[in-house]
């Protein structure tokens, strides 16, 4: 590579680094673990008072619950889980480090070539996405399934190697949190797996179902992730924007709908929020955003078009195989009438996915393994849609990294879920599904 090439690459890597005006630099994650339900107490307090960023949700006896804190209130958070009886454990001393990380560009790489090694943008993934339409025209064709809040196109692609009639459809979204990098990077790499594997248990489960993956689904917040604020969850809706200083945050806050709590099953039946400055806000109605209405069109399409066996959301993180429906646990999980199949299948799939890498996933309801949610996509495709086969990935990590996932597991984490795949797939014929 020449030095002007060279220069290029850096200057492009220092675009990508510079553009991001929210600064995550000396931020600091630590993660608690309550002992006893006062220690959950406690924990919730702080969480209400919203001075800090949390990352887990889920608070309750055991878990790891990991925040985030600014620079210059390290010390006094610390100070103050100590009096309490809490152990506070550093476990990422600089945010801005590894969002660096996760931005960074291989100096030596063929620009042409798209690779697995980096996260991809979101014009990087449409390019991409354009490009294999074209290099497989007999067998991928490009959807549109709808438009976001800006009226970006929520693109994808069908993966048709066989042209049946009423032919088995499997649905596979990711993107649907903007910060989830490590879910679009999954998907692009299932579409390559099925486009270009040798693997004759892949090919299998390519040539069999007539595929439809989008790997964003949140297209507006998948990108601000990357120019403006690494950490967005939400969509881009900016019609409930207010203030949020009584609760000690930004104002950008207040926009953006939480998509994964604004579909039309048991919305806000539990685990969301009507708060416009909360990671979890619901929207006023259920389906107020394009996005969750392309999704839930699109599936009621798919089903008008053949057998719709299979629907998948990608998420991160937490190293788990979700069932519906999220709002249950215990004996109650069982309103789901083939919960017992669905969680064979998940099992058999988590198992073979430990194979590759020692990765350990746990499989169950939300709910039960996770934290109570409604108004989630793949619960209104299962409650909703009556889709037989319904699952939800988080993926990689259990929280060492949790979003900011560096780039160098991007291909260990795509292995180990195609693995899973093709078992969760085995199994599904096994008994009887297609």
């Amino acid at each position: 590579m020449n030095s002007n090439i060279k220069l290029l690459v850096a200057l492009i890597i220092a675009v990508y680094v510079n553009a991001e005006y929210i600064s995550y630099k000396d931020y600091k994650v630590f993660k608690l673990v309550p002992k006893t339900e006062e220690d959950v107490d406690i924990i919730k307090n702080i969480h209400q008072e919203n001075k800090h960023i949390f990352w887990s949700d889920m608070i309750k006896v055991g878990s790891d619950v990991r925040i985030m804190v600014k620079p210059d209130e390290g010390n006094d958070f610390e100070n103050y889980a100590e009096s309490v009886g809490l152990n506070a454990k550093l476990i990422i001393q600089n945010v801005q480090s590894l969002i660096d990380a996760q931005l960074k560009r291989p100096i030596e790489r063929d620009s042409q070539q798209y690779n697995w090694d980096h996260y991809q943008t979101l014009e990087e993934i449409y390019d991409w996405l354009d490009k294999i339409a074209e290099q497989h025209p007999d067998v991928v064709t490009i959807i549109d399934i709808g438009r976001s809040v800006e009226g970006r196109e929520i693109k994808g692609v069908k993966i048709d190697f066989k042209k049946k009639a009423n032919p088995v459809i499997g649905f596979f979204e990711g993107g649907l949190h903007a910060r989830e990098w490590i879910s679009p990077v999954t998907l692009t790499w299932i579409i390559n797996e099925f486009l270009n594997s040798k693997d004759r248990k892949v090919r299998e489960l390519a040539e069999n179902v007539v595929w439809h993956i989008v790997p964003v689904t949140n297209p507006d917040g998948y990108k601000y992730s990357f120019t403006d604020n690494r950490m967005w969850r939400k969509n881009r809706n900016t019609a409930n924007f207010t203030s949020c200083a009584q609760w000690n945050l930004d104002d950008d806050m207040s926009n953006g709908f939480d998509l994964n709590r604004n579909f039309g099953y048991l919305w806000m039946a539990t685990g969301a929020s009507q708060n416009p400055c909360t990671q979890n806000f619901a929207g006023p109605v259920a389906f107020s955003e394009p996005e969750s209405i392309a999704i839930a069109n699109y599936i009621l399409g798919l089903q008008r078009e053949g057998n719709l066996v299979y629907y998948m959301g990608f998420h991160s993180y937490s190293q788990m195989i979700l069932i519906p429906y999220s709002h249950v646990k215990g004996a109650d999980v069982l309103e789901v009438a083939n919960y017992g199949d669905l969680f064979e299948i998940a099992i058999k799939g988590g198992e073979k996915l430990k194979e590759r890498h020692n990765t350990i996933y746990s499989v169950g309801t939300s709910a039960d393994i996770l934290y109570e949610v409604a108004g989630s996509g793949f619960d209104w495709v299962k409650g909703s849609a009556k889709v037989p086969l319904v699952f939800l990935f988080e993926l990689r990590d259990v929280g060492e990294y949790g979003f900011l996932l560096p780039p160098e597991q991007i291909i260990p984490n795509n292995e180990e879920v195609m693995d899973a795949l093709v078992e969760m797939d085995r199994v599904s014929r096994q008994i009887g599904y297609y």
